[in-house]
């Protein structure tokens, strides 16, 4: 095992973007069991700090590739393609006009049906986008395109957050 491999790698999983959530769950289950500092114990700190080391790399690799999201924009990183929410926002209009409709729209709700059904929309949104994301990795190896759909998923996943805390304020009768 090599600490500076790629998490895919790490985690003996194909380079892509559709996973096998089983698969990626057993995958880090059986190198856990591996690299856990337990198993160390006999062999003195020195080992057990490596173990260390290796467990939380794991976990890393693993917390990075359960997330949907996460896992798109690092794809996108390993094709040389870096995401940079911080610094690029640029979005085409057609989504910018659609994210202050969205916005608009919570605001103006005036019930937890408008929320809900806002959210479903916005929820049914999402998941085309992962779908395209799906495409342009695994399909057709365009990260560059990826990378401008996972900013915009991220901007649906703010919004999806402040959907929900409105619902919440709701079912608490706020």
């Amino acid at each position: 095992m090599n600490l500076d491999a790629d998490d895919f790698t790490l985690l003996g999983l194909p380079h892509a973007f559709a996973l096998d959530r089983a698969l990626l769950d057993a995958q880090w289950k059986a190198l856990q069991a591996k690299v856990h500092p337990d198993r160390f114990a006999a062999e003195g700190g020195a080992a057990q700090r490596v173990a260390m080391q290796w467990a939380v790399r794991v976990n890393e690799a693993y917390q990075r590739l359960k997330d949907p999201l996460k896992r798109a924009a690092y794809l996108c990183e390993l094709a040389g393609v870096p995401v940079q929410s911080e610094s690029n926002t640029a979005m085409p209009s057609d989504f910018l006009i659609q994210q202050m409709e969205w916005r608009e729209a919570l605001e103006e709700a005036g019930s937890a049906e408008d929320v809900q059904a806002l959210e479903a929309q916005v929820s049914g949104q999402r998941q085309a986008r992962l779908g395209r994301i799906t495409q342009l990795l695994d399909a057709q190896s365009n990260p560059t395109q990826a990378a401008l759909e996972v900013r915009a998923l991220m901007f649906i996943d703010r919004l999806s957050d402040e959907i929900n805390l409105r619902l919440e304020r709701y079912e608490d009768g706020l």
